[in-house]
């Protein structure tokens, strides 16, 4: 038992203030040395697990007075550079000190969290420290009743993987490059002046008929992967993105790629880590175009609590929804870029995903010099221009109350007043001119194709999902039985199968097509892709949904009677105007539901069975149409493009082909691509024979026991 004074190993001690520590030499005078101290302790103590709540009360006012003693020391002007540089330095050793700590045992990185509780053994060994170290701590304050917390902050949370990142680097400091140029000019000849109604005002008055588009530079050469190609209106945005150019409201018209042009401006701009805010229906189709367009920049997707997130990740993509819940530590991440997609859904101010997108915003920029802020919208950019008020703000060109930076600045320049009839003509290029980006189909018509298909992966979650992963897991699980069950009967003959034998393989899987073909009831490959079909349809729905918003008319084709009233329903539920051509309806109802979808500007979607409709109809009032549910051939797929891309199309036509990630869906996708022949996702008209639906049905199931072969180390 140690002897009052000596230091011991504190096993029979639980008050961690009651512990004496020996007197620093007189070199090591200071915080820093009793810091080091302490950390020694707490390391050895972790390589003797379990961590007793002693050592984990040391190591969080280790924590929390290291940061307090950065900020000390990047605030005190006394200090000379050198000293300031070596104080630094020196706390930076016991930072990674307690990351290398927290390795070991990372039930310790919850401590370091800003809501992470500290409790009164924790405020009295500080204080503990602090006079060890040289410093009066301060008087504890009178307790006072608790605040109501802000709305949502009580669900609040900080991933795991977030927390080991900041560990990493737990000094990320403000950048104050930029200050300055984010401040007002000192001048007076506007002062006064309401400019911010004006400025809105312009794009009503002096509008000059013509999109409204910021002077683009020409494009040059972009570096992408083998394979993809990036149309010249598209490497426009990325050149003046490398040109130094920041901020963008980029209001292409779907199908003119604002995705790729956004993550490849974001590679130009060195803007990472990237943070990308959008619909959930999308956030799928993100990550899978990082892979595609920027391959070795990491992609991470926000679920839920962030529990299966990368916090290293290059470009981190959450949903609206779960902003609320994520909004605290992703204003502190160290974003040097954030994308805001479908940007009108942040229109309204008083929501709650407006607040948190303009709060992170502001967050970036105070810590980042120039960070790149795109908002991405197909929204036509001459209605309802107050609906932008948010988007102007989120880029930093207006606040609340004036324009700011480079815009006022512009103003300022002109030498015109709001009295001054030239004024609205020169507010709007000014603004323009901030990065204001919008092309239609029919303005670069010559840099796409005719036609194509756009696939947009998306995914299943819930109960839906979960039961759907299942399912397809199971039907593997059988094809599997059934191979080594011919592998074993072919083996008692005397033959030999090394690896997996193909033929072997093909014979299985025609058997369960063969089976599933005649079975009335059970779980198969038919019921499997129909149900994946039922969970798709809200999804498809709500995607349907957004491009009305951005496009108009759209054509909506589903497989099955379900999938139509699913999707139906949702437009009903958002009042959208749709019309529906079923199989079951007579000649005269259909023909009064397609009069109503091509001469009724209200009805902004037609619903329609992919067998049903798939023929003989003239739907080319519109340019977009969404696939609900995949055909299990080439030809019925074409059909249904051929509705809207026909003589009297003026414009390209994108079909939008919905594909559940990480299923079957996804493969069947590729099998009817394979067999049609389609290359890049583009149309060239033919229409190729050889997918017939019982070869995708087949190969469908090749592909899924080939997979489960692999899996279980059949090679």
């Amino acid at each position: 038992m140690a002897r009052p004074g000596q230091r011991g190993s504190g096993r029979a001690r639980t008050d961690p203030g009651a512990q004496r520590r020996r007197a620093p030499r007189p070199t090591e005078q200071g915080m820093i040395p009793v810091l080091a101290e302490v950390a020694r302790e707490v390391d050895r103590a972790v390589q003797r697990p379990p961590t007793r709540p002693v050592v984990r009360t040391k190591f969080q006012v280790v924590a929390l007075l290291v940061r307090e003693e950065r900020a000390k020391v990047r605030a005190d002007a006394d200090l000379t550079a050198s000293r300031r540089v070596e104080q630094l330095k020196r706390l930076d050793g016991v930072a990674t000190m307690l990351a290398k700590i927290a390795a070991r045992d990372t039930s310790l990185l919850a401590l370091l969290a800003e809501d992470a509780k500290v409790s009164d053994a924790a405020h009295a060994y500080k204080a503990t420290l602090m006079r060890e170290g040289g410093l009066e701590p301060p008087e504890a304050p009178a307790p006072v009743a608790p605040a109501a917390p802000a709305p949502g902050v009580e669900n609040r949370v900080v991933p795991r993987s977030v927390i080991s990142r900041q560990l990493s680097n737990p000094f990320l400091a403000p950048d104050f490059e930029a200050a300055a140029a984010r401040t007002a000019p000192r001048t007076h000849r506007l002062a006064g002046w309401e400019l911010l109604e004006p400025l809105f005002r312009s794009f009503e008055v002096a509008a000059t008929g013509a999109p409204a588009c910021m002077e683009l530079p020409e494009p040059r050469p972009v570096s992408v992967p083998a394979g993809r190609a990036l149309m010249p209106h598209q490497a426009q945005v990325v050149t003046a993105a490398a040109g130094g150019h920041r901020t963008f409201l980029l209001a292409d018209e779907p199908g003119l790629g604002k995705t790729a042009q956004a993550l490849l401006a974001a590679q130009a701009a060195d803007a990472y880590p990237l943070l990308v805010v959008v619909p959930n229906v999308v956030k799928t189709n993100w990550a899978h175009e990082v892979g595609m367009w920027t391959p070795f920049r990491r992609s991470t997707v926000v679920h839920g609590d962030g529990d299966r997130m990368d916090g290293f990740a290059d470009v981190v993509i959450v949903n609206y929804e779960l902003l609320d819940r994520h909004a605290g530590w992703l204003g502190d991440h160290g974003f040097r870029g954030m994308v805001v997609d479908e940007a009108h859904f942040i229109k309204n101010k008083t929501s709650q995903r407006s607040k948190h997108v303009l709060a992170i915003a502001d967050r970036i920029r105070a810590r980042t010099a120039r960070p790149l802020m795109m908002a991405l919208t197909g929204t036509p950019l001459i209605n309802d221009i107050e609906d932008f008020r948010a988007i102007w703000q989120f880029l930093g060109w207006i606040d609340d109350a004036k324009p700011l930076g480079a815009l006022v600045t512009s103003l300022e320049e002109s030498g015109l007043t709001p009295a001054d009839r030239g004024f609205s003509a020169a507010a709007r290029a000014s603004v323009i001119d901030m990065g204001i980006v919008r092309r239609r189909k029919i303005d670069v018509v010559a840099d796409i194709p005719a036609r194509r298909v756009a696939d947009l992966p998306v995914e299943l979650d819930g109960a839906a999902g979960r039961s759907i992963r299942a399912a397809e897991a199971a039907l593997a699980k059988r094809l599997v039985e059934r191979y080594r069950a011919a592998v074993e009967w072919h083996t008692s003959g005397g033959a030999v199968v090394e690896g997996i034998d193909d033929q072997l393989v093909r014979r299985v899987a025609a058997a369960e097509l063969k089976e599933s073909s005649s079975q009335a009831g059970g779980e198969n490959v038919f019921t499997m892709v129909r149900r994946i079909g039922q969970a798709k349809a809200g999804l498809a729905a709500d995607y349907a949904a957004q491009l009305v918003r951005n496009v108009g008319k759209v054509v909506f084709f589903a497989k099955h009677v379900d999938v139509m009233d699913q999707a139906e329903q949702t437009f009903a539920d958002r009042g959208i105007k749709y019309a529906s051509i079923r199989g079951d309806q007579t000649t005269r109802t259909r023909n009064k539901n397609i009069a109503a979808f091509t001469d009724d500007p209200e009805v902004q979607i037609v619903v329609c069975s992919l067998m049903a409709a798939g023929v003989g109809l003239n739907l080319q009032v519109a340019s977009n149409l969404v696939l609900a549910e995949l055909s299990w051939t080439a030809a019925e797929q074409t059909q249904a493009i051929d509705r809207i891309h026909r003589i009297g199309q003026d414009e390209p036509v994108t079909a939008w082909r919905i594909i559940a990630a990480q299923t079957i869906d996804a493969k069947i996708a590729e099998l009817i691509d394979s067999k049609a022949g389609l290359a890049a996702r583009a149309l060239d008209g033919a229409l190729d024979e050889n997918g017939a639906s019982t070869d995708v049905q087949l190969e469908a199931l090749v592909g899924l026991l080939t997979d489960a072969l692999t899996a279980d180390g059949v090679v």
